[in-house]
């Protein structure tokens, strides 16, 4: 090549100048665009391959949320919104995988993730929701509890430690865990003023919020972890643009607000002021009618709430659903306690009074479902202390039911076994019976 010949790019024809500089290579040279398109394209094979493998396919929303049903009992909202929201996100993979959105045309629509925020009281089955989710998709899934995040530079997790347990989850498959699920527990911590009374930064509060923006708006985030290295010590590197977060918190102090934005203020004072008589808004299912602006007022910063469109509220739980939790699903806890006595051949059997008794301390407790479990270990204590150590244990029952003061009340009913004489002898009664 004489001096006289412009040196181009291999790929794209563009000649060398000072504002444009080449890369020289044995055979030819690039430039910096054709550097940048090659890397993308690089990346997208790398979604195909992590796409290309077995994953398994998400049921339809009408069939996940029957699935949910047989743990979480009632929230026929959020368990709908998280059907469609967790479906959607797999047809989102698919079109990943199967379209090059950089070698479409004009008409090529990328789909873009709607991220979730679950209000509810504590106790109605938010982190339930989650992890029966991990149980039904085939992608990652990750649940973090904000609590535990700081701002970068003090002690405590950073938010990149939520993209290391993804990729644990994906067992180091990067373009895997790049199409995950993350469920941020407790957001609503996250909500407090920047700076304290006492001068002092709130390093778990705005700050984190800022820090959890780049995550759920989508970017390429460089993991910190030292240790965490791939084949021939390059450095591990995250898109977060088709990760699908989720977040829940309780947000107590929210009825406040929403209260006073949906009751009317008195304008007036004095003997002549209006006086309203019924100017209160009932408080059942109230979250429903949170909006931005009440989450603003709360605590959270515009940027954050902007990143999860979707707003979808959990309901308060009353009696007959507690009564339900205790007894429907497949882990229901009298199924479980059941269990427990049939190891000491002891059948265990609550009364439907017994069980209204239980469901009522346990919402008095104002923890939710949580407080059933609690309730049940202070009524059964005693039982399970003192039963297995009795000489000759004998097949029993244990009965629970509502004595005449209204206080649960446990008989144990011993169950003698029939000789093989007298049950042969039985057998024969009730077949004779039945012949007759």
């Amino acid at each position: 090549m004489t001096e006289e010949q412009a040196i181009q790019c291999s790929f794209c024809a563009t000649v060398q100048s000072p504002d444009t500089p080449l890369i020289a290579g044995l055979d030819g040279h690039i430039c910096e665009s054709c550097v940048r398109l090659v890397n993308q394209v690089i990346n997208s094979w790398g979604r195909r391959r992590a796409a290309s493998k077995p994953m398994k396919k998400p049921p339809v929303p009408v069939e996940m949320k029957r699935l949910l049903d047989n743990y979480v009992i009632g929230q026929g909202d959020a368990k709908g919104t998280l059907s469609v929201a967790v479906y959607n996100h797999y047809k989102r993979l698919v079109s990943e995988s199967k379209e090059d959105s950089l070698c479409m045309g004009d008409e090529q629509v990328e789909i873009e993730k709607s991220n979730i925020l679950l209000l509810g009281p504590s106790g109605t089955g938010k982190t339930l929701l989650a992890s029966t989710l991990a149980k039904i998709v085939g992608v990652p899934f990750v649940i973090a509890d904000a609590t535990t995040l700081t701002q970068a530079g003090y002690v405590g997790d950073d938010v990149d430690t939520i993209l290391q347990r993804l990729l644990d989850a994906a067992e180091g498959n990067v373009g895997l865990a790049e199409w995950g699920i993350v469920y941020l527990d407790e957001v609503d911590k996250l909500a407090r003023a920047g700076e304290s009374s006492h001068g002092t930064r709130d390093v778990s509060g705005e700050g984190v919020q800022q820090a959890l923006l780049k995550l759920v708006e989508g970017a390429e985030v460089k993991l910190s972890d030292k240790s965490r290295r791939k084949d021939g010590g390059e450095s591990v590197v995250i898109d977060t643009r088709n990760i699908l977060f989720i977040a829940g918190g309780a947000f107590a102090g929210l009825e406040k607000i929403l209260q006073r934005r949906l009751q009317p203020g008195r304008r007036g004072i004095g003997f002549h002021a209006e006086h309203n008589e019924d100017d209160s808004v009932p408080e059942t299912n109230i979250l429903k009618e949170a909006r931005p602006e009440d989450l603003k007022h709360f605590g959270l910063i515009p940027e954050y709430i902007g990143r999860f469109p979707i707003i979808a509220c959990l309901e308060e739980l009353d009696e007959e659903a507690m009564v339900r939790i205790l007894t429907e699903p497949r882990n229901a806890l009298v199924k479980q306690y059941q269990r427990l006595f049939r190891y000491d051949e002891v059948e265990l059997e609550f009364s439907h009074q017994a069980l209204l008794t239980i469901a009522r301390q346990a919402l008095e407790r104002g923890t939710g479902a949580r407080g059933l479990r609690g309730e049940m270990e202070r009524l059964l204590q005693n039982t399970m202390f003192e039963l297995p150590s009795r000489v000759g244990l004998e097949p029993c029952a244990v009965s629970i039911n509502v004595g005449e003061d209204g206080e649960l009340c446990i008989d144990t009913i011993p169950v003698k076994k029939a000789a093989p004489a007298e049950a042969e002898k039985g057998g024969a009664a009730r077949r004779s019976e039945l012949s007759g």
